[in-house]
C-alpha cells in the first residue's frame, strides 16, 4: 500500500517534522520578550496559534502524498485520521521533550493547541475532493 507512494513525496513533511523538532529544542530564552508587542501577543495567545499552525501544516504535508495517490477514498480517509492521531501524539511527545530543554516546560494547553492544529489539518484535507 505505502510502496505505491514514492518516498520523495514525503520529504516536505519530514523536513517540516525536523523543523518542529528543532524549534521545540530551542531554549526558552531564545523567545525573548518583544518590547511593546509582547503584551499584545500574549492577549491574543499568539504562541498557541503558532502551535496550531505548525501542527496543521505537518498533518497536511504528511497527508498530501496519500491525497494524490491511487488509493481508494476510504483508505485515504483512514490514513488522514491516522496521521492526525499521530500528529497529536507527536505534540504530546514534544511537550515531554521540553521537560529537558532549558527554560521550557510541559504545557497541556500547548498540546491542546497542537492537537487542534492536527484537527484543522484533518478538516482541511477532507474539504478537498480526491481522485
Amino acid at each position: 500500500m505505502l510502496n505505491r507512494i514514492p518516498f520523495k513525496k514525503f520529504i516536505p513533511a519530514i523536513l517540516w517534522f525536523l523543523l518542529v523538532l528543532v524549534l521545540i529544542c530551542l531554549p526558552g530564552q531564545e523567545f525573548s520578550e518583544i518590547d511593546n508587542w509582547s503584551a499584545w501577543l500574549k492577549k491574543i495567545y499568539f504562541d498557541k496559534w503558532v502551535h496550531a499552525g505548525l501542527f496543521a501544516v505537518m498533518m497536511v504535508l504528511f497527508a498530501l502524498p496519500f491525497h494524490s495517490s491511487s488509493l481508494a477514498l476510504n483508505k485515504k480517509k483512514s490514513f488522514y485520521l491516522l496521521i492526525a492521531l499521530l500528529t497529536c501524539i507527536w505534540g504530546l511527545l514534544t511537550e515531554c521533550i521540553q521537560l529537558y530543554v532549558p527554560f521550557r516546560s510541559f504545557d497541556w494547553i500547548d498540546w491542546a493547541a497542537d492537537s487542534f492544529g492536527a484537527l484543522i489539518g484533518l478538516y482541511f484535507m477532507r474539504l478537498f475532493p480526491t481522485k
